[in-house]
């Protein structure tokens, strides 16, 4: 018996055992629910395992094949995606985005002639965010991209940095017309399969109901943690729909580190094209919460569905993703030859990012640092931030400025060109909102200002706008709807 434990334990190496004890410190520090974590090493997986509970309160284990949603570490499969067509010719990096999607604009007419599918790639379009208008929206995707063209710039073109995931639907939509199969079919067949990665899915209704799937769960106002909604995916998305396993997240991690070679040792995509995905392409200004977040960086940069960094000397590559109850990040050092995934199912979590750090530090002997500790000062910091924000609105509120107008005066119909409409309506003399997927009760805060009470959008402020006696705009989410 006692030769037989022995030689179990003989069998682990040493950097996996520290490995699972920094995982499991991890979990307990940021009261993760349940993770899935890989680390690989070239073609070989050093430690493949899920930790913890699918849902709490449920005895069911997160295991190797518990199906995660990727969220935003999606646009990595679609920068490769393009490399590997840009192999057969059909589509080039710097092709005008007219030539492939010419029913795409910018509100820019110049910024339109010049916009490229590098500038997709790389958030340099001038168009911010803007992720209400996909995050649960009522509308089509192709609809979202109509509405680009009514989004003025927030920054120069190719002036700037601004995450933006539409820009990636719109990426998508251009693969399509011009290879004239769907971004999914292609991901699957041409990605997926040759890799092995037979857990992938594109929509909420694509995973099969039996499937291991972990459950999301967020921090409740009172500092517990809750189940949370699922977020249904209802639309193959380029820039956020893929859903995977640990197991698959092994397969693509090594082939990344393989520079595009397959497990067979077929080559998939050329050295030349996918590296182009690995390289600096916009720069990221290292300052503010960003600084902080990246203590040992010195420089960093967005390529092609990934972050580049140097981290205490060493070459990273990085993406994380987030949707309602999950994050995740993807991480490989290519120099290194190590590759590392984190799959959370509790939402905003920074767990992810002290986890995969202290991972790196193991695995590349660098000094062990308290990353835990580190990144729970900062979501300390962040959460007093927002809370003396909430506290100087309190303070500075004058509640006995009353409306200018009855409460009916603010019930109607308003609309902006690209966030669409948004209806107020007027009950018994309180004020509900309702636009997009989310409906919304309002309380009075101060003069023609109202407060929204609960859900999405707690305790942001709406704001009318009178004139003349009448109630001609609102606005809401940095956005002016004109009334009707």
């Amino acid at each position: 018996m006692w030769f037989c434990l022995l030689t179990v334990l003989l069998a682990v190496d040493p950097a996996e055992r520290i490995a699972e004890k920094r995982i499991a410190d991890a979990l307990k520090a940021w009261e993760v629910p349940g993770a899935a974590v890989v680390i690989v090493q070239g073609d070989q997986t050093r430690l493949l395992k899920g930790f913890g509970v699918r849902e709490i309160a449920r005895p069911e284990a997160i295991t190797t094949d518990t199906v995660f949603p990727l969220a935003s570490c999606t646009k990595a499969f679609t920068s490769t995606l393009l490399a590997l067509l840009i192999d057969e010719g059909k589509l080039g990096w710097d092709d005008p985005v007219g030539k492939h999607l010419p029913g795409f604009k910018l509100s820019d007419p110049h910024a339109t002639a010049l916009l490229s599918l590098r500038d997709l790639l790389t958030h340099r379009t001038g168009v911010s965010g803007h992720d209400l208008l996909w995050y649960r929206a009522t509308e089509p995707l192709d609809e979202v991209l109509k509405r680009v063209a009514f989004l003025p710039l927030d920054y120069p073109f190719r002036g700037g940095y601004r995450y933006s995931s539409i820009m990636y639907v719109a990426l998508g939509r251009a693969i399509e017309r011009r290879t004239g199969q769907k971004w999914e079919n292609l991901i699957q067949k041409r990605l997926c399969e040759p890799l092995g990665m037979t857990g992938v899915s594109f929509t909420t209704a694509a995973i099969p109901r039996d499937t291991d799937r972990a459950t999301g769960h967020r921090m409740s106002k009172q500092g517990q943690v809750e189940r949370t909604g699922a977020y249904d995916i209802l639309q193959p998305n380029p820039s956020g729909s893929v859903n995977a396993t640990a197991r698959d997240l092994a397969a693509w991690l090594k082939f990344q580190l393989a520079r595009g070679v397959g497990p067979d040792g077929e080559r998939i995509i050329s050295v030349k094209n996918l590296a182009e995905t690995h390289t600096p392409q916009n720069i990221i200004r290292l300052d503010g919460r960003i600084r902080d977040l990246n203590p040992d960086t010195t420089q960093l940069s967005y390529g092609m569905g990934w972050l580049i960094q140097d981290y205490r000397g060493k070459k990273v590559l990085s993406h994380g993703g987030m949707i309602d109850g999950f994050r995740v990040q993807l991480t490989f050092l290519p120099d290194e030859n190590l590759g590392f995934a984190v799959l959370a199912n509790l939402h905003d979590t920074r767990m992810n990012a002290a986890l995969t750090n202290s991972l790196i530090d193991l695995y590349c002997n660098l000094p062990q640092r308290d990353w835990n500790g580190y990144f729970r000062k900062i979501v300390l910091e962040e959460a007093q931030e927002r809370s003396d924000a909430l506290a100087a609105h309190e303070k500075a509120r004058n509640a006995a400025l009353r409306p200018t107008v009855a409460v009916t005066g603010f019930a109607g119909s308003y609309r902006h060109p690209a966030y669409g409409r948004l209806t107020v309506k007027a009950v018994d003399g309180k004020l509900s909102m309702s636009w997009s997927s989310f409906e919304m009760a309002l309380e009075h805060f101060e003069n023609n200002v109202f407060q929204v009470l609960q859900g999405q959008f707690a305790d942001q402020l709406v704001q009318f706008g009178v004139a003349d006696g009448k109630v001609v705009s609102v606005r809401f989410v940095e956005q002016d709807f004109m009334r009707r």
